[in-house]
């Protein structure tokens, strides 16, 4: 049985070569890749052989292999991946579950991932071949980190395929991905201020401190602690390696009995009573509007995504300048106006997301005007409560209450601004996007330098329109206080302005662009 599902996975992988050329060239420069990874650092490992500094060499192998295993635990779980083996497709076979759960293990065990690991993990052996017993203890875990790094790939591929077989829920794994690599963000800004020359070996030495004490590193320590003489501290990681491998077994075990009793999960289609924010808007085509728009804010995943990075933005900003050196005092100002420039901006292409539905407007003879006002609406709506929380906390933490209306104004400015300039690039320069009921993480493949371009300049349209705001509030804060009475005038005659202009010349070029949005909207169908 053991040879049928090796030999099964050897025809998958065989048949992958059997796609477009275009695929098939992919998987070629995958396959090279590889192999030039495990060629690289299998020289790099023999050559460590000869390097008497023991400590250094494992707590290096200590951090990088903690990463590795951190890379086959998350990636598939927060990415998700095609699962040919899944173990559901075997439920009508009747084979035990012990038998299949070690079969599936074992065909994981080929593919380009698992055999660089292994072609690395043997390497380790030459590395710690310092004596006997050195070399034998080294051969063991590099057994050990074959298959936990390859059981845990398969424990975790089986989970995305069991739990995110919806389209919703891989939209809320991808979301949840960005936001851990947001907040690690900070981590490597901080790695990227070490000085590596002088001090890089005190940092991976206290990293490695902790993090051999863990099962992502407990195992790669294990032949470097037997190597520098600490046999007992060996001895005891090696225990919490193989404890952590019994568990990953047990958890395998019973996911394969879970899922061979278990169907496919499908998405659960929602009934919803009423007409919702039609019913709570008063009649015309721009209540109208605003209430399909914010239906589409509540419910459709490329809008919530957006707003859930939003917040994330300003505290990736806040600790790199907290890093660089800048004074906190002043960066408490910052967070509140940057999250109303990506509000603002967010519906700079607010019409593309509409795609061919796009002509239920041109078709009832909808005013530019009254599409604009209620596009905007979800935005005013969120933007509203933003900055009155948000300027009272960016105040209290700033510790002057005589900027208030300072902060308020460039705010409400940097939105309005914003929601403006959006208001006329959609209409004029709108560009494909991701069709309704597509994951937000698509994006179109004809989405090019135009769109990059759109982008760019939209965006740092909203910083130009606001420098004199940001002119009047720095005068205030590092020349004198009374400048800062011209903030909120200055801000109130810019945003508005520029909102009212924004509106209503997005509203004109909407009525004379009509049949060219029109075409816009059927080409990228």
């Amino acid at each position: 049985m053991v040879a049928q599902f090796l030999g099964l996975k050897l025809r998958l992988m065989a048949n992958t070569f059997r796609r477009s050329p275009w695929q098939v060239f992919g998987l070629v420069i995958g396959l090279l890749y590889g192999m030039f990874l495990a060629v690289f650092v299998v020289l790099a490992l023999l050559g460590a052989r000869f390097v008497g500094d023991v400590e250094l060499i494992r707590n290096i192998l200590v951090v990088l292999g903690a990463l590795v295993m951190l890379g086959f635990v998350l990636l598939p779980l927060i990415f998700g991946v095609d699962d040919t083996l899944d173990p559901r497709r075997f439920s009508l076979y009747g084979i035990p579950n012990l038998h299949l759960a070690s079969n599936l293990a074992l065909a994981a065990l080929i593919g380009t991932p698992s055999l660089v690991l292994t072609v690395c993990s043997l390497a380790t052996v030459v590395t710690w071949s310092r004596n006997f017993g050195t070399t034998l203890i080294a051969l063991v875990c590099a057994v050990i980190v074959v298959l936990t790094c390859v059981l845990s790939a398969r424990v975790t591929t089986s989970i995305a395929a069991f739990l995110l077989s919806t389209r919703r829920a891989r939209e809320f794994s991808g979301a949840i991905g960005i936001l851990v690599l947001v907040m690690l963000s900070p981590v490597i800004v901080l790695l990227a201020t070490v000085n590596w020359a002088r001090d890089g070996v005190t940092v991976i030495a206290n990293i490695e401190s902790w993090l051999s004490w863990t099962p992502l590193g407990a195992m790669w320590a294990v032949p470097g602690d037997a190597a520098a003489g600490a046999w007992g501290v060996a001895l005891i990681k090696l225990l919490i390696a193989l404890g952590f491998l019994g568990l990953l077994w047990l958890g395998w075990m019973a996911l394969v009995a879970k899922m061979l009793v278990t169907p496919h999960r499908e998405a659960q289609a929602k009934a919803y009573a009423g007409l919702g924010w039609f019913s709570r808007v008063p009649a015309g085509a721009t209540a109208a509007i605003a209430a399909r728009c914010l239906t589409y804010w509540g419910r459709d995943a490329r809008y919530w995504v957006s707003l859930v990075m939003i917040p994330l933005v300003p505290v990736v900003m806040v600790v790199a300048l907290l890093i660089a050196g800048a004074p906190g005092h002043y960066i408490a100002l910052l967070p509140l106006p940057v999250m109303c420039l990506f509000l603002g901006w967010m519906i700079h292409n607010d019409l593309a997301y509409d795609s061919t539905a796009i002509w239920l407007h041109l078709a009832s003879g909808t005013h530019g005007i009254a599409d604009r006002i209620g596009r905007i609406v979800p935005v005013v709506l969120i933007g509203i409560p933003l900055i009155a929380v948000g300027s009272i906390v960016t105040v209290y933490v700033y510790g002057d209450w005589v900027v208030l209306p300072s902060v308020i104004g460039l705010s409400a400015a940097v939105l309005l601004i914003g929601i403006g300039l959006s208001s006329i690039s959609s209409a004029v320069f709108p560009y494909p996007a991701s069709k309704p009921g597509d994951s937000a993480f698509s994006q179109p493949q004809n989405l090019g330098a135009s769109a990059a371009l759109v982008q760019s300049i939209s965006f740092f349209a909203v910083i130009v329109l606001s420098a004199p705001i940001i002119v009047f509030m720095a005068l205030g804060l590092f020349v004198s206080p009374e400048w800062l009475i011209g903030t909120p005038i200055a801000a109130g005659i810019i945003g508005v302005g520029v909102l009212v202009a924004g509106v209503y010349l997005g509203g004109w070029v909407f009525d004379r662009r009509a049949p060219e949005l029109m075409a816009f909207a059927t080409r990228n169908d």
